[in-house]
């Protein structure tokens, strides 16, 4: 059990260094420069790397070394294609099945969101909670598994190129507050609509990073 909980910190960990940018992206790390920064042995860093390779979040190279990919505008569209898809069902069966540990989860969830005062590294950790908390609630474990590499994934692309980070959290605040706020209702249409906004503003923030020729409405 030790090693399995040392693990999920290792994932953790790793995962948090590719998302803020901790490794440069195009970089190839060893495992010992990460059992180093993270300050676990071999076996729960190499099985974490082997689930954050299985995630995309970096691609493990035999008696190479571990390289941490670069983002790209059209692999984050084209996965929040399939996370569209997938976080609609997820929040309709959420609305259906959320037992009562899960809405008290929600609710504090939504009271620490509308607090606010978070920096980045906060925010992280609320956005991981929202999704975390919505696949719980949906009580079906193979959407839980297809669903973390995606959200990994757009979290990364989000920390990697946030620029106005004041005005971007309180505007994915919101929007995750909505989401939580339906399925709390037990409103699936609702939810879904409120998803579907996120996904919005997530596909309009992934253009945006080209510039004023990467609009949406310029296509």
């Amino acid at each position: 059990m030790a090693g399995i909980g040392k693990a999920a910190q290792a994932y953790r960990d790793i995962e948090r260094m590719v998302v803020f940018g901790e490794i440069d992206p195009g970089s190839l790390v060893s495992e010992s420069f990460l059992m180093e920064k993270t300050g676990l042995g071999r076996t729960p860093v190499r099985e974490a790397l082997q689930r954050l390779s299985r995630n995309r979040m970096v691609e493990i190279h035999p008696n190479k070394g571990v390289l941490i990919p670069s983002t790209s505008v059209e692999a984050q569209l084209r996965m929040l294609e399939l996370r569209r898809v997938l976080e609609s069902l997820a929040v309709r069966l959420a609305c259906e099945r959320a037992l009562p540990a899960d809405r008290s989860g929600m609710e504090a969830m939504v009271a620490r969101l509308e607090r606010g005062g978070f920096d980045l590294e906060g925010y992280a950790e609320t956005v991981r909670g929202t999704h975390d908390l919505i696949v719980t609630g949906s009580h079906n474990a193979y959407l839980a598994d297809a669903m973390a590499p995606l959200q990994g994934l757009s979290r990364r692309f989000w920390f990697t190129h946030v620029s106005e980070v004041e005005a971007e959290i309180k505007a994915g605040a919101s929007l995750h507050v909505a989401i939580l706020r339906a399925i709390l209702a037990r409103e699936p249409d609702a939810a879904e609509a409120a998803a579907l906004d996120l996904n919005d503003y997530l596909v309009d923030f992934s253009y945006a990073t080209l510039g004023p020729q990467g609009s949406r409405r310029s296509r």
